[in-house]
């Protein structure tokens, strides 16, 4: 059984984990209204309000709906999502959609969708974002997960929606301990690419070079790569994923499968020039869901543009 716990206080989503969870909301976050319900079945959209209609998956276990609101601050929408969704797609949770307030649909999808009562939870229809991702490969262990954030004023509303059988016996807490960090940006690491996975488990691939909008991987020799090859064959035990990113320019499923072919490219080059066995790596992308700087200048969608290699074995 998972424990899902709620934090108030800005820090990492501890990931996979048979004991406890974190999902950490901002320390000005207080808990408004929560829903439980067993057994239950809850839809989710996976594209926007579309000729009357919204399409979605429809997932089934133990639901928990918990809407926060947040307050003072200038936070905008975006901001807020950024630091939540990161936390979820690095505790393993893969994206199935995304939106903004008019491309979602606006009104319709709004009341198209299931949404915790006013005052509780305030969805601004100018302002609003969503998110929604799986985690799990067999119904047996399916996980789903939205976010719904909005703003009105000087507060800012988010709701979060789990559900899944892994659920049962869920706890939820809150704590008031002092933010860890104010920021989602990911901060630059530096050493060789072993050394870091060793340390840290996770690494950038800072000097990879693609064909501009292409997932074609440049022909020279990269220092990184040759780092992380070298790694691999002295460690034959160990796994590896590669995550591409890119920046935030069109459309987010654009962008995830452009990100997921530069790391499929990243591993077929591991595979074919220094023959690292197949199944010692994998290859996966997310777009531009997890931005370690603004996608606001041409220097921050630079920085977002990585692939990064992110150490599996657990021993």
């Amino acid at each position: 059984m998972k424990i899902v716990t709620f934090i108030s206080a800005m820090a990492l989503f501890v990931g996979h984990s048979a004991t406890a969870q974190e999902l950490v909301m901002p320390a000005d976050a207080a808990r408004n209204a929560q829903r439980i319900v067993d057994g239950s079945s809850h839809f989710l959209p996976t594209a926007p309000f579309v000729s009357g209609a919204i399409d979605g998956v429809t997932a089934e276990g133990r639901l928990e709906q918990t809407a926060w609101k947040l307050g003072g601050g200038q936070r905008t929408t975006m901001e807020i999502l950024a630091s939540l969704r990161e936390q979820l797609t690095n505790a393993g949770f893969t994206p199935i959609f995304e939106c903004e307030t008019d491309k979602c649909g606006g009104f319709d999808f709004r009341y198209g969708i299931d949404v915790l009562p006013e005052p509780e939870m305030h969805v601004n229809l100018g302002d609003f974002r969503y998110f929604a991702a799986k985690r799990g490969e067999n119904e047996s262990d399916e996980e789903f997960v939205s976010l719904l954030v909005s703003r009105s004023g000087k507060s800012g509303f988010v709701q979060f929606t789990h559900v899944g059988e892994q659920l049962a016996s869920a706890t939820l807490t809150a704590s008031t301990k002092t933010p860890a960090a104010t920021t989602p940006v990911m901060p630059e690491r530096s050493g060789p690419v072993g050394d870091q996975l060793e340390s840290q488990g996770h690494a950038t691939l800072g000097d990879l070079a693609f064909v501009t909008g292409s997932s074609k991987l440049g022909s020279e020799r990269f220092d990184s790569l040759e780092n992380l090859a070298t790694y691999l064959q002295a460690n034959p035990d160990r796994t590896i994923m590669l995550v591409g990113h890119t920046d935030a320019e069109g459309p987010l499923a654009n962008n995830i499968a452009l990100s997921r072919r530069r790391a499929a490219a990243v591993l077929d080059r591991l595979v074919g020039d220094y023959e690292i066995p197949r199944g010692q790596v994998s290859a996966e992308g997310v777009g531009y869901l997890a931005p370690r700087a603004s996608n606001l200048t041409p220097e921050g969608r630079t920085r977002n543009r990585r692939v990064e290699v992110i150490l599996t074995s657990t021993q």
